[in-house]
Order: structure tokens, then C-alpha cells, then sequence
């Protein structure tokens, strides 16, 4: 058994065909991230979803800041389990022979890289189950530049976590007891924060006071998914302000061609479609032709 294996990471994660970090998780190129930013949880949702990816959100955890600041990054994750002391000398030995230094939260923070985010479920664990307080906060910060962490779990120290600028971190609560009495059994292997899912290398897009894990694999597509999805909101909007369309049209899974040509020219001409007339719609054009199975049924 091995911490972080490159090996490991490869085989879970077969559907990524681009390039990889050094640690073998999916290298998601940065303009997704950058583009990501624009974007709302529900235009980012949606692509996933409507391909049977059921299990990637979470909402039921705090927020380290409250402005509005949104989380991207790739995922390092870790797994954590309640103390029994042969399982604990195990799997302190290996990463001992590994040569990590530190106790386990230590050892991910110490792998992180520019744009990572860390992912640890610490099983609900909120007394003696801090896994970030100032000093690893502050570590983060240095390493990831813009990145955080997703904690199933609790922190500590906050009025210092808040000092480490341009990072977001969710938790489940605060305690001011350090991280004990519990064993790292995973380590960027598959990670389960709540009702959601996540593999090494997945995208986190946190907003609000939830956490959305984006396949690597999806993440091209489920940018260009949420574009459309945005630009079809400006245009449904202003479609229902002048009475062109009911709210019962303009919810559909499927438009018609009459829809798609004014939302075409609406894209063309309107300031509003400026950054989105590049986009293909013929996959749009498609299923209003020859019909979708979905199609009397709204919008998700």
C-alpha cells in the first residue's frame, strides 16, 4: 500500500486522454478555472447532471469568508477514519518509509501545487477533527496561490485562517482542540464529502455555502454547457419582459428552430451576446428537428 500513487490515480481516472500532473491527476488547463469564475453553481450543474453525475454537490457547510469569493481548483483529496491504534502505526510507518514528515494533515499540504485544492473527509469529525488552523492555512496560501479547502470536518484558529489572503475554505464546524485521534486511510484516492463524490484531480467549484465536484473529463464541456445555459437566461429573460415567450417555452429542454433563430440574432446583435458568438449550436438545431426524449419536460 502507498500514499498519493501515481499509478493509482492513472487507473481511476481512464477517461482524462490530456495532460497529467506530476502526481498523475488530470491537468486541467487553467483558462477552464479562469473561465469557471464567471459562472454560477447552477449553470455548472446543470451539464453534469443531465449526464447521471447525481452525486458531485454539497451544500451543507460553512464558509470561511462571506464576500462572495468562489473556490476553483483541482482537487487533492484524503480520507480520514476514527483511531485504532495498529491501523495507526501501519499507516504512519508507510508514510514514514515514504519520507513524510509531520502528522497526516501535514503530509497533503506538502504535496500541494499551484491551483490545488485540498478535499478531506474527516468523517463529520469537528472535535479533534480541525484539520486546518492557521499554520497550515497559511501553508496553503503559499503554495496553491488561490486555492483552499473542502473539509468534512473542522478547523481551527480562524481569526488566523482569515489572514491568509485570496483563499476559501468550507468546513463543518470550528473547535479550538488540534487534529487527534483519528487515521489517514486515503490519500488522492476517492473521497466522499457528504452526499457528493470526488476523485483526485476534479474540479472544485465552491460557491456559496456549496461545493460542486466537476469531473476532470467534463470539465471542457461543462464550461461550454454553462455558457449556453447563460446566455439562453439573458435571452429568456428579455423574451418574457416584452411577452415574445411564456416562462412555460422558455423552461423547456428543447426550443424550437423559431426559439434558436431569435436566440441566434439575439446573440449576434445584442451587447449581452458579445462573448458567446462562437459558440455552436447545432446539437441544439438537431434535437428541435428530429425531437429529444426529454422534451416535455422542463428545463433542469
Amino acid at each position: 500500500m502507498h500514499f498519493n500513487s501515481k499509478e493509482d490515480i492513472i487507473e481511476m481516472t481512464p477517461l482524462w486522454k490530456g495532460e497529467r500532473l506530476e502526481d498523475g491527476r488530470p491537468y486541467v488547463d487553467p483558462k477552464y478555472l479562469t473561465e469557471l469564475r464567471k459562472m454560477t453553481l447552477e449553470e455548472v450543474w446543470k451539464p453534469i447532471y443531465v449526464k447521471g453525475y447525481e452525486n458531485q454537490f454539497e451544500g451543507r457547510l460553512k464558509t470561511l469568508h462571506d464576500d462572495g469569493r468562489k473556490l476553483i481548483g483541482r482537487a487533492v483529496t484524503c480520507t480520514f477514519c476514527p483511531t485504532r491504534p495498529d491501523l495507526h502505526e501501519i499507516m504512519f510507518r508507510i508514510g514514514s518509509n515514504e519520507g513524510r514528515k509531520g502528522n497526516y494533515n501535514q503530509w497533503v499540504i506538502d504535496s500541494l501545487v499551484e491551483g490545488d485544492v485540498v478535499v478531506a473527509d474527516m468523517y463529520d469529525k469537528v472535535y479533534k477533527g480541525t484539520f486546518l488552523g492557521g499554520n497550515l492555512t497559511t501553508a496553503i496560501k503559499n503554495r496553491t496561490k488561490t486555492g483552499g479547502g473542502v473539509i468534512w470536518g473542522g478547523i481551527r484558529d480562524v481569526e488566523q485562517m482569515k489572514q491568509a489572503e485570496g483563499i476559501q475554505v468550507y468546513y463543518r464546524g470550528i473547535d479550538p482542540t488540534p487534529i487527534r485521534e483519528c487515521v489517514m486511510t486515503g490519500f488522492n484516492t476517492p473521497t466522499r464529502i457528504g452526499n457528493a463524490i470526488c476523485l483526485p484531480g476534479d474540479i472544485v467549484f465552491g460557491a456559496g455555502g456549496g461545493v460542486l465536484f466537476i469531473p476532470s473529463h467534463l470539465v471542457a464541456e461543462v464550461v461550454e454547457g454553462a455558457a449556453k445555459t447563460h446566455i439562453k437566461d439573458e435571452f429568456g429573460f428579455e423574451m418574457i419582459k416584452q411577452n415574445r415567450f411564456t416562462t412555460a417555452q422558455i423552461d423547456r429542454n428543447t426550443w424550437t428552430v423559431e426559439m434558436l433563430d431569435m436566440l441566434v440574432d439575439f446573440i449576434q446583435k445584442d451587447e449581452r451576446g458579445k462573448n458567446y458568438r462562437d459558440i455552436d449550436w447545432s446539437q441544439e438545431y438537431y434535437m428541435a428537428k428530429h425531437g429529444d426524449p426529454n422534451d416535455t419536460q422542463t428545463a433542469l
